[in-house]
């Protein structure tokens, strides 16, 4: 077709976020030239730095078995992949109300013992911050944070190391299928290049690239959600948090920072959209107007009826993010991930994850495609 051939990608990842980083470094085992665009200034600075840094291991879905068990089977490899970025060092309490709770205490054993997952009953110290007025049991469970910046540093030596080609701030404008199967894709640096296939890994703007290409959007959901940084009670300061199923906030270690975060399942979303057919407003663009009000007074005056020590947190910082997630597991809680062909075109890929530790889940998805049997 004539293109500079110093112009042509056999893949093009779009999204410095960790999904992006692993997949473009995962692509870079089959194909010679990989490259990976990042609007930001910098990877993992969006979505995969504003979260709670929790590594799961299953306790957070007793009402999706699958999300569950595949949190508990990522869970070790996931510790083991990226030891340099897990924290560990802290003693991880789920605590489960008496009243408004979708599940009781013996439920929840019973379904963590099924999942694999260690549990007991908590005796430590820690128990007493807890009003067994509303809590009807606690449980020491095994859980860890991760540090995001140092998540990141391990994300752009893997991408050097592989020999992905990375260019931060630069937007992919759009993207358009070519006769040839390939597609021509626009960057907001205004070159123009090529590439064998597209994979969209831009979490909350996901509907954003597939309109810019031209493609139909996918069933999402989103929140602008605020996570607030707090400095915790010194006698909290060695624990993480989960009070479910039902009032369900946490406040755990937030090691980037060192400080905790503090999330309300009430208070933490702020607004909520769902993209229609035509997709939806630039997420980003929307989380820029929102006025950020923070919502920590309402977030830990309730947290605190269940742990009164929480009233003493120190307010430090919000970090705001959109929450992207699949309708579907509205009811449910589940956090499967999106790996889909684009109707009509099958080089063009979107995938997400609703956690960290689903990059293995989507990696075997990945692996699974570019296998020479799936070609046959």
């Amino acid at each position: 077709m004539g293109s500079d051939p110093q112009r042509r990608y056999d893949a093009l990842v779009i999204g410095g976020g960790f999904f992006g980083c692993m997949t473009a470094a995962q692509l870079r085992q089959t194909f010679p030239r990989v490259l990976l665009c990042e609007m930001g200034r910098g990877l993992l600075q969006r979505a995969s730095y504003n979260n709670q840094a929790r590594v799961h291991n299953g306790y957070h879905y007793p009402r999706s078995l699958l999300t569950a068990l595949r949190s508990r089977v990522n869970f070790p490899r996931f510790v083991e992949e990226f030891a340099g970025c897990i924290v560990s060092s802290f003693t991880k309490l789920y605590a489960i109300p008496r009243r408004q709770s979708k599940v009781s205490a013996a439920q929840f054993r019973t379904f963590i013992r099924r999942v694999g997952a260690p549990i007991s009953v908590f005796q430590g110290a820690e128990r007493k911050l807890f009003n067994f007025d509303l809590i009807e049991e606690v449980f020491l469970t095994t859980e860890y944070a991760f540090d995001a910046v140092k998540l990141a540093a391990i994300s752009r030596q893997i991408l050097t190391e592989s020999g992905v080609e990375v260019r931060t701030e630069t937007e992919v404008s759009a993207c358009a299928a070519e006769a040839d199967g390939d597609f021509r894709v626009a960057l907001s640096s205004g070159e123009t290049v090529t590439a064998g296939k597209i994979y969209n890994c831009t979490y909350s703007r996901l509907n954003h690239c597939l309109k810019g290409a031209g493609l139909p959007p996918v069933k999402l959901r989103h929140e602008i959600a605020e996570l607030c940084l707090v400095e915790p009670p010194a006698e909290l300061g060695g624990a993480g948090v989960t009070v479910m199923c039902g009032p369900f906030f946490s406040c755990m270690p937030f090691p980037a920072r060192r400080l905790h975060s503090l999330s309300h399942v009430r208070y933490t979303p702020h607004t909520s959209w769902a993209d229609d057919e035509a997709g939806g407003p630039d997420p980003y663009r929307a989380l820029e107007a929102w006025p950020k009000q923070t919502a920590f007074p309402f977030m830990v005056r309730d947290a605190a009826r269940f742990m009164p020590c929480l009233a003493r947190c120190d307010y430090r910082d919000s970090l705001w993010e959109v929450k992207t997630i699949l309708p579907r597991n509205d009811g449910d809680d589940g956090r499967p991930i999106l790996y889909q062909h684009a109707a009509g075109h099958d080089g063009f890929t979107t995938i997400m994850g609703g956690k960290i530790d689903n990059i293995f889940d989507c990696q075997m998805e990945l692996e699974r495609e570019l296998s020479p049997e799936h070609s046959l």
